[in-house]
């Protein structure tokens, strides 16, 4: 009898303290539900969900913005001396000469440690295998000006980079057009040059050349049933002298005054929005819009540069603001939903990611022949590779999995359950 009675408080007890252990999972899991997501969230984006000592180390809560979301473009730099790129330049035989900065005979590769992180969140690491499952059976485009052009080089080197290399097939020859396919995962990767988004048209008889700013470029034929749309414009708008590339603007009919390119230019952004909210069904694509990537010219040159900008203050645009503040006005207002890659202001910091004199032009190295003048030829506009636009596609994969919580959650439900 006396067995029975120890036998039963102890069963009591042991109830009792399973009771408080199921509490305090629950009030746990209440209070710490957000922790919890971006713990399962950073483990189901590690290549082969290893749980290593560094992945642990990111399982500590992380905080969001009042409104509960992550802004991936407000953050800071950090340098890590251990970090390496995610590809080498030498494994992506169709890197263009002019972005090849190691080829190119630059002595430094710190620009190429530095990690871009985040106020409100954590930015998870860009994984190849998952972009390539996430993009399987689409078709990807960027169109644009040559720095969509570097971010399209940046996004099939990191691509390119994890498939076998007789499983890839490259056609980077064109200039207007240049694709990458995945076999076996049937993707798409295409760049479509069109630096205006408008018509650049040639006269054939007077040879003069018209940019009709409410006719969309003629490859715009091709951008039609791309799952995922990336676009940029801006730099070739506010060229000048012998960079300029045309002689009249061209509006219904009518020539427009270029001394005043503001209203040219939102004539142009408004075509261009207007035939998305028209061709695009926004239930199957999904349109970014990447913003203006700054230049390091004048009282910021980038000439002999190795580290970035500390202080954001001491950055002096060099790009018109009010053509900036017509691409913002322009996507927030439009019916189709278009997720805008800032990417400017985190740039502005990267003095030292630029070619400068470690590039070619008409398919010569500079760094030989012209170190004396580098105020002349430095390449303060583009940017090396690997390096910064590996991290625009960072946060292009970013928005691509944490674009509102709907999103977040989906992907740990597809991960986990």
């Amino acid at each position: 009898m006396e067995t029975l009675s120890i036998f039963d408080r102890k069963w009591k007890l042991c109830s009792f303290t399973s009771l408080i252990i199921c509490f305090n999972i629950i009030l746990l899991r209440l209070t710490n539900l957000q922790n919890l997501h971006d713990a399962f969230l950073t483990l189901a984006l590690t290549p082969n969900n290893y749980l290593t000592s560094e992945n642990l180390e990111l399982l500590k809560p992380s905080t969001y913005n009042e409104k509960g979301k992550c802004n991936l473009f407000e953050g800071r730099w950090v340098y890590k001396p251990m970090g390496n790129p995610l590809y080498r330049s030498s494994k992506c035989p169709f890197l263009s000469d002019q972005v090849s900065c190691r080829r190119n005979g630059r002595p430094d590769f710190e620009y190429e440690k530095w990690s871009w992180e985040a106020n409100d969140c954590r930015i998870p690491r860009f994984d190849a295998i998952d972009m390539l499952e996430r993009l399987r059976g689409k078709r990807v485009i960027l169109v644009g000006d040559s720095l969509n052009r570097n971010q399209w080089e940046s996004l099939v080197c990191l691509l390119y980079s994890a498939i076998p290399s007789s499983r890839a097939h490259v056609n980077f020859r064109e200039g207007s057009y240049k694709v990458f396919k995945a076999k076996d995962y049937n993707i798409s990767v295409e760049f479509y040059w069109s630096p205006f988004l408008v018509q650049l048209h040639s006269n054939k008889e007077t040879t003069t050349r018209v940019l009709r700013v409410d006719k969309l470029d003629g490859s715009s034929r091709q951008w039609q049933g791309a799952d995922i749309m990336v676009f940029n414009t801006g730099h070739w708008w506010v060229h000048r002298g012998k960079f300029k590339a045309w002689d009249v603007l061209q509006y219904n009919r009518k020539l427009m005054d270029d001394t005043k390119i503001e209203p040219a230019f939102e004539i142009a952004m408004k075509t261009w929005a207007n035939w998305v909210d028209k061709n695009v069904n926004s239930t199957r694509t999904t349109v970014f819009f990447r913003s203006i990537s700054p230049e390091h010219k004048g009282e910021n040159w980038c000439f002999n540069e190795t580290k970035p900008i500390k202080d954001e203050s001491s950055y002096v645009p060099v790009f018109p603001k009010p053509l900036v503040e017509t691409v913002e006005r322009t996507v927030t207002g439009m019916k189709t939903q278009i997720r805008y890659l800032n990417i400017t202001k985190l740039s502005q910091y990267r003095i030292d990611a630029h070619p400068t004199v470690y590039t070619t032009r008409k398919d010569k190295q500079l760094i030989e022949s012209k170190l004396k003048t580098p105020e002349v030829t430095a390449d303060c506009s583009h940017w090396c590779l690997p390096g910064l636009p590996d991290t625009w596609n960072r946060l292009l994969y970013a928005s691509m999995i944490l674009e509102g919580s709907e999103t977040s959650t989906n992907y740990l439900h597809e991960v986990f359950w």
